[in-house]
């Protein structure tokens, strides 16, 4: 049998502090400190504690070469390579053990998505799943905040001394003013409200749709749309969630940007979408009443395409999901309602309902829009003349 280390692995090193009796007995200091490393590896998207001679065997065995295992085992230990390949950090060649193909089919799909390695870890382990008011979700007023943390900084800074800065003249009024004050987020949506088809249509066709395309070299295809994107590229998929959309039954739907269409992915009742919603926006239940609701998820292997292993590419990722949260926030806008965008999101609730792989389909942000209930039962900041 041939092994060979998983492709992106970082080892990091834990402290876990706790009462040392015996030092407090003995009239000593009553903390002591315990050390362990876990490792964190993408594709496999969960921690794993290792030992030190497990570390001394990641360090030896390669991610890129296969080597024989039993020459691994004599140098580092059977006890030490088997529990390894167990918990998927090598990755064997046996076609027959099922665990071991399934380890290996996850590294080969991550090494095949030409991540960064840092960018893969940082993306597969701020992952939520689950994340609930109750589990730590909901924020402290700016009056809690200011009282455990002090004054925070100031909402702007000054790198010059007074009197040499040049003052600039007030800006003149111009057409996109009245949509650009008017544009604020949402937080006390109607939940009885309906968004009307020609209104969704523009939102989806306007914030994320083709307005052309262009062959760059043969086969080789970039949409043109109204928000920038790294290198054209434009990666990021929509998938909607239609709670009270009219002629779009509930459920959960992909929006294809150059046929203008949804594509049905799971029929879903209304309780369903709202007991989804809620799950997807953490119990951030101030954004759960909007009538649609749009997940931004990067596929990776398009942008990652043309930027391989980029120091860069992971920023970009996120700079297109913000460019396309804007403009769609001054459609909603120029339709007379508000909108938001959260990236406090359960990731991995949402692979499981839209039936994404985190290793291709990066979920950013998820956005939403509808007509405002007229109560302010959580603040919102609008803008007051």
């Amino acid at each position: 049998m041939l092994i060979r280390r998983c492709a992106v692995l970082f080892l990091e090193p834990r402290e876990d502090l706790d009462i040392d009796w015996t030092s407090l007995f003995a009239g000593e200091g009553a903390l002591g400190a315990t050390m362990r490393w876990v490792a964190l590896a993408p594709h496999l998207g969960e921690e794993v504690e290792v030992t030190l001679p497990e570390m001394a065997a990641l360090g030896d065995i390669g991610f890129t070469l296969w080597q024989d295992r039993a020459g691994c085992e004599e140098r580092h230990g059977a006890d030490h390579v088997a529990r390894l390949l167990q918990a998927g950090l090598l990755i064997g060649d046996d076609a027959d053990d099922a665990t071991g193909a399934a380890f290996r089919e996850r590294d080969e799909t991550l090494r095949s998505q030409h991540w960064r390695p840092l960018s893969a870890a940082a993306h597969m382990f701020s992952r939520w799943g689950d994340m609930r008011v109750d589990k730590g979700m909901q924020f402290p007023s700016f009056e809690e905040l200011v009282v455990s943390y002090g004054t925070p900084p100031g909402p702007a800074i000054e790198r010059c001394a007074d009197g040499q800065a040049i003052m600039l003249p007030p800006p003149e009024r111009a057409r996109l003013d009245d949509t650009l004050f008017q544009r604020y987020t949402g937080r006390n949506f109607d939940a009885a409200a309906v968004l009307p088809t020609a209104t969704a249509s523009r939102l989806l066709q306007r914030a994320f749709g083709s307005q052309g395309e262009r062959e760059m070299a043969p086969d080789a295809f970039v949409l043109k749309k109204l928000s920038p994107s790294a290198g054209g590229l434009h990666p990021t998929e929509v998938y909607v969630m239609a709670q009270r959309v009219e002629g779009v039954a509930p459920g959960l739907y992909h929006y294809h940007p150059v046929r203008h269409a949804l594509e049905p992915l799971a029929a879903m009742d209304t309780a369903q979408t709202a007991e989804l919603a809620m799950r997807m926006v953490a119990d951030q239940d101030w954004f759960v009443d909007a009538p649609m609701m749009i997940v931004l998820a990067a596929r990776v292997e398009r942008n990652f395409w043309k930027y391989r292993n980029h120091a860069k590419a992971y920023r970009a990722l996120l700079l297109d999901a913000g460019h396309l949260s804007q403009t769609f926030y001054l459609l909603a806008t120029e339709a007379g309602m508000p909108a938001f965008v959260t990236a406090a999101v359960n990731e991995v609730d949402i692979e499981r309902a839209f039936g994404l792989d985190p290793l291709k389909d990066m979920v950013v942000a998820v956005c939403g829009c509808g007509m405002a209930s007229g109560a302010q039962d959580t603040v919102e900041m609008r803008y007051e003349p």
